[in-house]
């Protein structure tokens, strides 16, 4: 049997509850980043990617006017399956619509290679972010 996948691009409002659900399983629970550091003032302004499998949310992450890619969260039951590299097409489009010439990300510093796969580079170096080592990444589109 295979799964039912479907990928939307959307507003914060319509899929708050199932967006705060991924991300605080995935940031508040799994790695400890602060409730109050994850939900931001950014999401009302954000487009968010959502993945739902058989109609269960189960990956999100969202673009911001200016280009910046973040919060891309995948429970993790789900990964390993190019799900990440979905979102991450999903938002590169968004922001070819919007005629942004390039993205960028803060990148916890162990995924990197996710990301330098699907064509980011290395910005500066190595920071801490809620705790998690980071590193700024940006791509041409």
């Amino acid at each position: 049997m295979s799964d039912d996948k479907t990928i939307i691009m959307t507003d914060y409002q319509p899929y708050a509850d199932s967006i705060r659900s991924i991300r605080t399983e995935v940031f508040v629970i799994e790695q400890s980043v602060p409730i109050e550091l994850e939900h931001d003032e950014f999401d009302k302004s954000a487009s968010h990617v959502i993945v739902f499998i058989n109609g269960l949310a189960i990956a999100t992450g969202r673009i911001l006017e200016d280009g910046h890619i973040g919060r891309i969260a995948v429970l993790k039951e789900q990964r390993g399956k190019g799900i990440g590299r979905l979102i991450m097409e999903k938002l590169f489009e968004c922001a070819k619509a919007r005629k942004l010439s390039s993205v960028w990300l803060s990148s916890q510093w162990h995924a990197n290679r996710f990301y330098s796969n699907l064509g980011f580079v290395c910005v500066g170096g190595k920071y801490y972010e809620a705790g998690i080592e980071h590193i700024k990444m940006k791509k041409s589109i």
